[in-house]
Order: C-alpha cells, then sequence, then structure tokens
C-alpha cells in the first residue's frame, strides 16, 4: 500500500494503561488477540490472526492524571504537512511530529473539538497483511460538541464525506455517518453533557458479543451497554477494561434462528457498525508505533483533558446507540397514531352523514305527517261549516213559520 492510498485510513490503535501487564492477559480472553514482542522496550504488539492490528504500553509517569484510554492512529502521505494544515483548521498539537525508526513518522493532535487522535505516515517495508475476519476494528465513532464542524474538518484533513444522518429525535440530534472510498466507516454524534469531553471510541469484529462481555465480567472489566441489536442486525456491546479503558465489540447480524438476548431497555442505536477499510500500514513487531518517539498523551494537559474514549464518551455513545432505536420506535408509532386519527376522522364524517340523513328523513316524516293533520283539519272544518249553515237555514225557516202563525192570530 502506497503513502497515497493510505490518507484517511484507520491504521494503528493504541493503548495506554496503568498496568500493561493486566490488559496483555485481560484482552485476549476477551478479544480474539494475542501479544507479541516488539524490539523496542516496553512496547507490546496486538496480533490478531497473522495480522499486527495495534500496540500495548504503559501511560508516561508525567500523565498520572490522564485515564487509561485508546488512541487512534490515521493514515497520512505526509504527517508534517497534515500537521500545518490540521492547525490552520484549528487543530492543536500534542505531540510534535517525530520518526520512529524504520517504521514510519507519527504526531498527536487534538481536534478543534478537543478529541485526541494521531497522524501517521507508514515508513517502508512489506504491505500489512490482509483484515481478519475476526478481532479487526470495524466502526470508529467520534463523540464531539459540534458534528458539523468536525465533520468539516476531517473532510478537509483526510477526505471523508458526509454520508446517511440518522435522526434519533430531542436533544440527541442526529447520528452521522461519514464514509471513505465510498464506503461507510464510521459515525459522530453530539456528546451527552457539557461535561462529557469530545473523544474517540473503535469497535472490534467478534464472533459472539454475548461471550465477550461474559468474558469482561469475569476478567474484572464492566459492561456499559449492550449487547443489544442495531440497524442493519448487527450486535454491539461498549466496554471498559479493569484499568478503565473504553472500548466496543460489534458482532455480524446473527442467523433469524438464533435466540436472541433480550435488548436493553431505552432508545436506540446508531446505524450499525459496518465493516472498516482494512487498517492500512500497521508497524511491524520489530518497529511498533510508539517507543523512544511514540505518543505521549499526557505530556500536554489537553491530552488529559479529552482522553480517548473515555468511559464517559463511551456511556454517551450507549444512550446514542439507545436512543436511536427508541426513535426508530416512536416513528413507527407516531405513523401508527396518524392512521388511527384519519380513521377516527373518516368514522366521525360518516357518523355525521348518517346523522344528517337520518335527520332528513325525520323531517320529510314530520312533514307528511303535518300535512296529513292539515288536511285532516281543513275536512273537519269543512263538515262544522256546512252543518252549521244547515242549522243556520233550519233556524229561519222555523223563525218565518212562527212569524206566520203569530200574524194569523193577530187577525
Amino acid at each position: 500500500m502506497s503513502n497515497t492510498e493510505v490518507l484517511g485510513r484507520f491504521v494503528w490503535h493504541e493503548l495506554l494503561t496503568t498496568d500493561t501487564a493486566a490488559a496483555a492477559a485481560f484482552y485476549p480472553k476477551v478479544l480474539p488477540w494475542r501479544t507479541a514482542p516488539s524490539s523496542m522496550p516496553g512496547y507490546t504488539i496486538w496480533m490478531a490472526g497473522q495480522t499486527q492490528i495495534g500496540g500495548l504500553m504503559a501511560l508516561p509517569a508525567e500523565g498520572s492524571a490522564t485515564p487509561p484510554h485508546w488512541l487512534i492512529y490515521i493514515g497520512t502521505p505526509n504527517v508534517d504537512a497534515t500537521g500545518t494544515q490540521a492547525q490552520g483548521l484549528g487543530a492543536r498539537v500534542l505531540k510534535p511530529a517525530a520518526d520512529i525508526p524504520n517504521v514510519g513518522r507519527f504526531a498527536v493532535l487534538a481536534d478543534p473539538q478537543g478529541a485526541t487522535f494521531a497522524l501517521f505516515t507508514p515508513g517502508g517495508g512489506p504491505p500489512p497483511g490482509p483484515q481478519p475476519a475476526q478481532g479487526g476494528f470495524s466502526w470508529h465513532e467520534l463523540a464531539t460538541t459540534d458534528v458539523a464542524a468536525a465533520l468539516r474538518f476531517y473532510g478537509e484533513l483526510f477526505g471523508w464525506r458526509k454520508g446517511p444522518g440518522h435522526d434519533m429525535g430531542g436533544t440527541l440530534g442526529v447520528y452521522q455517518i461519514f464514509e471513505h472510498g465510498g464506503n461507510q466507516i464510521g459515525g459522530m454524534h453530539g456528546v451527552q453533557g457539557p461535561s462529557t469531553p469530545s473523544s474517540w471510541l473503535s469497535y472490534v469484529h467478534v464472533a459472539d458479543s454475548n461471550r465477550a462481555v461474559a468474558a469482561v465480567k469475569a476478567g474484572g472489566g464492566r459492561l456499559l451497554h449492550g449487547p443489544m441489536e442495531v440497524p442493519g442486525g448487527s450486535w454491539i456491546a461498549l466496554l471498559m477494561d479493569p484499568q478503565g479503558g473504553a472500548f466496543a465489540v460489534q458482532e455480524a447480524a446473527r442467523a433469524a434462528t438464533q435466540p436472541k438476548p433480550a435488548a436493553a431497555a431505552k432508545p436506540a442505536a446508531p446505524p450499525k457498525p459496518a465493516a472498516a477499510p482494512k487498517p492500512a500500514a500497521a508497524p511491524k513487531p520489530a518497529a511498533a508505533p510508539k517507543p523512544a518517539a511514540a505518543p505521549k498523551p499526557a505530556a500536554t494537559p489537553k491530552v488529559a483533558a479529552a482522553p480517548a474514549a473515555s468511559a464517559s464518551a463511551a456511556v454517551s455513545a450507549a444512550k446514542v446507540v439507545v436512543a436511536a432505536k427508541v426513535a426508530k420506535k416512536a416513528k413507527k408509532a407516531k405513523r401508527a397514531a396518524k392512521k388511527a386519527v384519519k380513521k377516527a376522522v373518516r368514522r366521525r364524517a360518516a357518523a355525521k352523514r348518517a346523522t344528517r340523513r337520518t335527520a332528513r328523513r325525520t323531517a320529510r316524516r314530520g312533514a307528511r305527517a303535518v300535512r296529513r293533520a292539515a288536511r285532516g283539519a281543513g275536512r273537519s272544518v269543512r263538515r262544522a261549516a256546512r252543518q252549521g249553515a244547515r242549522a243556520l237555514r233550519r233556524g229561519a225557516r222555523a223563525a218565518r213559520r212562527g212569524a206566520r202563525r203569530a200574524a194569523r192570530r193577530r187577525r
């Protein structure tokens, strides 16, 4: 892989911790990893199969205030040029550019929102082995105070592009996917609360997330959230090692017949961690990125203030992951509610039409009854009038007869 091709790829992952021996014993029980020595004192290589995927070293003594954390290395053809460009975009240099003999050149920076990351330009040597099916880093997630600004910053530096966005509703905002070379390689979301620092969190691909969680608990680590299914069918869990380093695991979608553990209660998930491009130029055992010139996060207060993938960031990521799922359910419930309202409106309109029809029928029947009554009353009046006229005529005749009789008696 040429230095040009390495631009924007996640090429190395490094654990800085307070107890390297304990970490070296813990992680191979949780992940399909093993350790290998390097030619540099105090530096251990993480191996997944035959592929070097990361390193392990002790936190510098002067960094005692910095908790254990994972540091991501992003490839670039020229560390110095990219570092200068990053500073022009608002980044801060935490560890100036330095060479690792026979390995490459690196520098450690903090992005404008405070998340720590490293730049790396690989040296000469054979290309890295193929990405392992299990144990490789499959997704990278940035919790930041300004998603839009972070997307612009990393896009300018590494050519990352804006992918789909998933609105999780309320204060959770949008979970923004970012892409590299047409592939979805990670996501960005807002931090949960002003006291949570911006930071990176890395996901490792495993065969069984439940088994990984059980191993973490048995080894003295902590389960921060999960396992839970996310859109697309993957299963994820957010975890913390015994020394306080936060990381996550991702399991591919399970077969439909396989029983699934109960999903965690609460909102939902970001888009599923998709397989990331193969780490670009991972150093070889004989010269892993670190020792003498290795990044020293504790060397500056900025790293201590914003450790990569801190516990609080992992918890906030868990909230974001859960929120996406609930947001999806809420949308379904909203659509169902709209349908119910439409049905109720249609029923109400139908009831009104039926009421109007009934009223019209009643009015017509009433009108007919009134007309019949009026006709009946008219006949009665006419009958009474005829009878009265006949009575008057009979009275008149009787009066005339009486008058004649009286006239005859007078004569």
